[in-house]
């Protein structure tokens, strides 16, 4: 018998957000070689405009090091940008539930009003 184990559902992250979908806004994230969970930290392409998951280290410097958003449901591998939603602003969210979060990261969405929770 084979032990499967249930990836986070789109959305189970959240605490609470603002009324209604205020927290929420459509997002447009970059191609993927593989899928991004609910819940994967993204960064905010200057270039572009487009989501890309959040990377602290990224070289040369094009946004992803910042963390912006937090996606709000899984995103499946494609060979180009894809919509999606993300949670940009005014929510509280579950730390253990969120995928690529430093301390920098947890920063960056503090300023935007997320507030990340134990």
């Amino acid at each position: 018998m084979s032990i499967k184990t249930e990836g986070v559902h789109a959305g189970e992250f959240l605490l609470s957000e603002a009324n209604g979908t205020r927290s929420r806004e459509e997002i447009i994230v970059v191609a993927t070689a593989g899928t991004l969970p609910a819940g994967q930290v993204l960064g905010k392409l200057t270039a572009t405009g487009e989501y890309a998951p959040y990377n602290p280290a990224a070289e040369p410097i094009d946004g992803s090091e910042t963390a912006a958003a937090i996606l709000y449901a899984p995103v499946g591998a494609s060979t180009e940008a894809q919509r999606s939603v993300g949670v940009v602003r005014d929510a509280e969210v579950i730390e253990r539930l969120l995928t690529d979060l430093d301390a920098d990261g947890a920063a960056d969405l503090l300023a935007q009003g997320i507030v990340i929770r134990p």
